[in-house]
């Protein structure tokens, strides 16, 4: 099987932290944990397969689909940014042509007046000073995003054209000679020559060499001489400043608000102490693989002559438990997209059930898109809501399934009673044509209280039929 390298660094997170002796004997899967055989066979997946882990074709497909939906969605993501960018550009693109375009408009006003004999040479010098102060205040060619294109025409036409007007506006009012003239204008002021070390021969004019009157006075002082041109406005904020002042946005709402108060109101009449965190998370755990369990498309899974029987639904139940509290604590602490663990192998179309069974959902008659549907939406809720709320309440949300819907299953605080019961009532059963493994009642009730999926599905279903269990 080839796994492509950007399938490598899924794969690698999951792989156990801790191989069994199994898996690193390369006869289980160290992603599913079931045991290699005639129907399911090893992938190793280090360079020397005799001495690295090994993972059957189901899983290791699956991984490199999500594998690839992740690096799509990456794709996905950066044609979005480049979006943003691109809007980003056009803005900061357009506000600087209509300065250049404004500047050029200017330019073409000053030389035609520099060209009227009628305007006094002192005005054109201040209207060419004006119109240089608002050429010297345009910024810098701005750089377009690397994801734009490089060569922006627009931008190359407006600097040329404005370049020519202010060339020719230059050349016009040099004619009038304008620094010269304004200064000429300039009044004697002999009393500043001590104040400017002047020499003794100043005749008191004090010329000025230049004068800034800032990027927007050459748009006033064209007015009266009845010429109007629009001021270009503000230039947009960068898009950091404009994150900065951006309202934040507003934060979903609860999907179910006072969990807490509601768990404590219930949860010790129900055997389940809310403030006790490892009872707490066995009954979310139970809550969870029973929603994958309890339902109505199994239900009408079971009832096709390819169902699962009674043992197999409670061994599978005892796994995806497991399963499902592994997958809780991952997601305390990489986050709620690790509950995806569990999604994978309760929705694994080829994987076969646990305890020995043979029964796998590809093979099954009735409802099974439904049946992978609900486990998927069960499992979006729980990370929705940990996104939501946190992490405690999609464990108390859980729980509260656990109560009610799956009061007697594995993981949850009666079970020991349970068992104790039901080691009762094996006792006083006739057992001869029980299955073997419930010969040793001792081995029996330790299994029922640690593995009961180790007893087999063939005894499970034995003592679920004769009720033994509830």
């Amino acid at each position: 099987m080839h796994i492509p390298a950007y399938a490598h660094g899924t794969i690698r997170a999951a792989l156990p932290a801790v191989p069994t002796g199994r898996q690193m004997a390369g006869l289980d899967c160290c992603v599913c944990g079931a045991p290699f055989g005639r129907d399911l066979g090893a992938v190793p997946l280090g360079p020397a397969p005799e001495a690295s882990l090994s993972g059957c074709r189901p899983c290791l497909s699956r991984l490199v689909t999500r594998s690839r939906e992740t690096r799509d969605a990456g794709l996905t993501q950066n044609a979005e940014q480049a979006r943003k960018d691109s809007e980003a550009w056009e803005s900061v693109r357009d506000h600087y042509l209509a300065r250049l375009d404004a500047v050029r408009q200017a330019a073409e006003a000053v030389a035609e007046l520099a060209g009227n004999g009628e305007v006094p040479p002192l005005r054109i010098a201040w209207l060419s000073i004006s119109l240089e102060s608002a050429h010297a205040w345009i910024p810098d060619t701005p750089e377009p995003p690397a994801t734009a294109d490089r060569e922006d025409h627009l931008l190359t036409n407006a600097e040329m054209l404005m370049g020519g007007a202010m060339i020719t506006a230059r050349g016009a009012v040099a004619d009038r000679l304008v620094y010269h003239l304004v200064n000429e204008s300039q009044p004697e002021e002999p009393e500043m020559c001590q104040e400017l070390e002047c020499p003794e021969d100043c005749s008191g004019r004090h010329d000025t060499s230049h004068i800034d009157c800032g990027p927007d006075a050459i748009f006033e002082d064209l007015l009266e001489h009845d010429v109007s041109i629009e001021e270009p406005g503000p230039a947009p904020l960068s898009p950091r400043l404009a994150a900065l002042f951006a309202p934040k946005p507003e934060e979903p709402p609860p999907l179910f608000p006072l969990l807490e108060e509601q768990a404590s109101a219930t949860f010790p009449r129900l055997g389940i102490d809310p403030d006790d965190p490892e009872v707490l998370l066995s009954a979310a755990a139970a809550g969870l693989a029973a929603e994958a369990l309890l339902n109505e498309p199994l239900d009408a899974i079971r009832a096709a002559p390819s169902g699962p029987d009674a043992g197999e639904v409670f061994a599978q139940g005892v796994d995806l438990y497991r399963r499902a509290r592994k997958a809780l604590i991952a997601a305390r602490d990489g986050g709620p997209e690790r509950l995806g663990a569990f999604t994978a192998v309760a929705s694994d179309l080829d994987l076969p059930w646990a305890g020995g069974s043979r029964f796998t959902l590809r093979a099954a008659s009735g409802p099974v898109a439904d049946f992978v549907r609900n486990i998927e939406e069960q499992v979006w809720i729980t990370e929705e809501l940990m996104r939501r709320q946190g992490w405690r309440d999609a464990l108390l949300y859980r729980a509260f399934t656990a109560a009610f819907k799956a009061t007697h299953h594995f993981g949850m605080p009666g079970w020991p009673a349970i068992v104790d019961a039901a080691m009762k009532r094996l006792a006083s059963l006739d057992r001869l044509s029980a299955p073997p493994e419930l010969a040793d009642l001792g081995a029996v009730e330790a299994a029922l209280l640690q593995e009961p999926d180790r007893l087999g599905v063939n005894a499970l279903g034995w003592l679920v039929r004769h009720v033994v269990l509830g």
